[in-house]
């Protein structure tokens, strides 16, 4: 017996996409991505996600897949939630639309509610569903109330935008509510929850879902570039994994080419080009390539990668250190920087030519006991340049221990000066507590420092930058280690330095890096010198000594020395005696 058109498109999900896509919607045939996309709808696992560029139509394949699978199974009860209910009420519009459409008359028109039934936008029933407090379809925004529903299908779709996930604040907030979908699908082994989105940063809410079990697939508009191909992991889906083994020439591109040719043909390449052309160079990868490298670059402005990283003497420093970040100066430290960021020692620093730091200061950012650490940050300068001896922090927020360790870093390196923020955890309170301990080990002044009444994350980016961009901090090896060895990765020092951006609530832990900014600032005042001018004037002296010590004893170093020592008006000769 010749299986009927509706026995067909019931068994093959490819089948009801080419069928909506002609009949109801009347679009050009699928694509082999839409296609690919399709069958990881129908036959993928039970928690995954799917990722793929801007304008392949994945909520419209979605909707059907509501759709097909209601046509299947009338009984399921199914959640869509979006960013905002306005977006929730598009798809379930668009379900609507495909159900009541005059091209499913004599195949699925029985889902049609009839008028008993719910039949609003944003919940309605299909018309065999038997009566439940659950509908059939419901759709509601990320920030409504999901508690209370029951479904066996869950499809957030697009639930992170740049305004619920540029915070550290907001993604925990984000992930607190998604946690939420667990809560509330029905306990079946069939039940599925299928994300629908696009990362926002490579700290996305999403890129925690693989340690929860799920499987992502990432369509990008374009294959990736070789040496780009590693930020995708194992989430590239197997076809264009598959492509790429088959015909390596896909991946050709410029090196500031977002990618090598176009995966669907949705978009050629005039198309895809135009598109590169009229947009910034990060929307386009993280909205077309699928990629948050560039948009995290721009996001985040402190890298790792403009730090000097050597080990710095405790008492002497070189007069010159040059920054580099050619392949000759790369270290393959482990570090917490984003995708790209590395560490670079310097291409030059003079080893023979050394002398003792101008100062050397500890700033201390005090905390009370919780959450919030002690931290504390060392740093030296010399010439122009800014040295991090030491930094860390401390749980014990003004207990014994916490201030007997940083007498003896303090003592340790000699520290001129100790500065205490003020009016942050009893900083006045706190300075006073440590001035006695201080002095018993190594006598050292404690000032109350009063910083600036601005955006903290403002003031943060404000004094580092500048200072990083012209390479003029230097950090030393071991103080990255012993960052490194921290278990809490949010307590890190590095961490909070390349996640910090211009946002209020950036980071919900940032001790460590407004340590770090306030020793910084400290040396603000004498940065103002140029370090080359600094550099010139040490040689010239030098070579002057030098000729002193060759010459002394002749005509030539009695001249010198005449010339460095002229009469001054108003000294008179002696007289010599006739």
């Amino acid at each position: 017996m010749t299986p009927s058109s509706r026995e067909l498109l019931q068994a093959d999900f490819r089948l009801f996409i080419v069928y909506v896509w002609k009949a109801v919607l009347r679009l050009p045939k699928p694509t082999r991505v839409q296609l690919d996309i399709a069958a990881f709808l129908a036959s993928g696992g039970t928690r995954r996600m799917i990722q793929a560029f801007r304008g392949v139509g994945k909520s419209f394949l979605t909707c059907a897949y509501v759709v097909w699978r209601l046509w299947r199974d009338p009984q399921l009860k199914i959640l869509i939630v979006s960013k905002s209910e306005e977006s929730a009420k598009e798809s379930a519009n668009l379900i609507m639309a495909i159900i009541w459409h005059e091209a499913g008359d004599d195949l699925w028109s029985e889902l049609r509610p009839s008028p008993e039934q719910r039949a609003s936008i944003l919940s309605f029933d299909v018309g065999p569903a038997i009566a439940d407090k659950q509908p059939s379809v419901k759709a509601l925004g990320i920030g409504g109330q999901l508690p209370g529903n029951r479904a066996d299908i869950i499809i957030p779709d697009d639930i992170e935008v740049l305004g619920n996930a540029d915070t550290e604040h907001a993604r925990q907030k984000l992930m607190d509510q998604a946690t939420e979908f667990e809560a509330i699908i029905k306990p079946t082994d069939e039940a599925e929850i299928t994300y629908l989105g696009t990362p926002q940063t490579v700290m996305s809410v999403y890129s925690r879902l693989p340690e929860k079990g799920y499987d992502i697939r990432v369509w990008p508009a374009r294959y990736p570039a070789r040496d780009r191909l590693h930020r995708y992991g194992n989430r590239l889906a197997p076809m264009l994994v598959a492509d790429i083994e088959k015909w390596p020439a896909v991946q050709d591109c410029d090196p500031d080419a977002a990618g090598g040719q176009p995966t669907c043909s949705r978009f050629d390449e005039l198309q895809l080009s135009r598109r590169e052309v009229g947009m910034k160079s990060a929307k386009f990868a993280l909205q077309y390539m699928l990629d948050t490298a560039l948009s995290d670059s721009q996001r985040y402005p402190l890298k790792c990668r403009d730090l000097i990283v050597m080990d710095v003497p405790r008492k002497l420093a070189p007069v010159s250190v040059e920054w580099a970040s050619g392949p000759a100066q790369l270290l393959g430290i482990n570090n917490v920087g984003l995708d790209g960021d590395s560490f670079y020692r310097p291409m030059f620093y003079s080893e023979k030519d050394l002398l003792p730091y101008t100062g050397a200061v500890m700033t201390i950012d005090p905390s009370g006991r919780g959450k919030d650490e002690t931290a504390y940050c060392v740093t030296k300068f010399l010439k122009g340049m800014i040295y991090v001896r030491r930094w860390g922090g401390f749980q014990d927020g003004h207990g014994v221990e916490t201030l007997e360790a940083l007498a003896k870093i303090a003592k340790e390196e000699e520290v001129t000066a100790i500065q205490v923020e003020g009016g942050n955890m009893g900083g006045s309170a706190f300075a006073q507590l440590l001035q006695p301990v201080v002095n018993r080990l190594r006598p050292c002044r404690i000032e109350e420092k009063s910083v600036p009444r601005t955006r903290k994350e403002e003031r943060i980016i404000a004094v580092l930058e500048p200072v990083m961009k012209q390479h003029r901090l230097v950090m030393d090896t071991r103080v990255i280690d012993e960052d490194g060895r921290e278990d809490d990765v949010e307590k890190r020092g590095l961490f909070q330095m390349t996640r910090m951006m211009d946002r209020t609530g950036a980071l919900q832990r940032d001790d460590r890096i407004d340590a770090l900014a306030q020793s910084v600032a400290y040396w603000t005042e004498y940065l103002d010198a140029d370090t080359k001018k600094s550099l010139s004037a040490h040689e010239a002296k030098k070579a002057r000594e030098e000729d002193r010590i060759r010459w002394k004893g002749t005509a030539q170093g009695r001249r010198d020395e005449a010339s460095r020592n002229p009469i001054k008006r108003g000294q008179s000769r002696p007289m010599r005696r006739r």
